[in-house]
């Protein structure tokens, strides 16, 4: 289960999720998990530009919470694969509405699209059925 981190300092259940997935890696190691397991060398290729030292402290972190499961195969050579618990499962399926937002309303917009840096221009509203023709990005 997840341990808390700061306990007492929660004000709103956003705040506690917040610690758990902060940091600039998590959420995209959430993401490649949750593609499929991987091993450390692989994940960190699929991270362009993540450092050995940080991969490998968020995963201990992850760990500790209770979203990242390491399982460590007796072979020689040593074998460690990640993936992600039912508890990190969830966690993604509950960013999957913050991705959908990312989507359209950053990735989705043009760089001119006003200069608002992806807000709606004033007046701008969403299309009904917009999301079926725009391509997804991948997650």
């Amino acid at each position: 289960m997840v341990a808390l981190r700061r306990p007492g300092a929660y004000h709103c259940g956003t705040s506690a999720a917040m610690d758990v997935i902060g940091g600039k890696w998590k959420i995209v190691i959430l993401w490649a998990l949750g593609e499929r397991p991987h091993r450390f060398g692989g994940l960190r290729r699929t991270l362009d530009g993540v450092s050995e030292k940080v991969l490998a402290a968020h995963l201990r972190e992850m760990e500790e919470d209770g979203i990242v499961r390491r399982e460590d195969f007796d072979e020689v050579p040593p074998r460690v694969e990640y993936s992600l618990t039912p508890l990190g499962v969830s966690l993604n399926e509950a960013l999957e509405p913050l991705g959908d937002w990312g989507e359209r309303h950053v990735i989705g917009r043009s760089p001119t699209g006003g200069g608002t840096g992806g807000a709606p221009d004033p007046g701008e509203e969403d299309v009904p059925g917009e999301e079926e023709r725009r391509p997804r990005a991948v997650r």
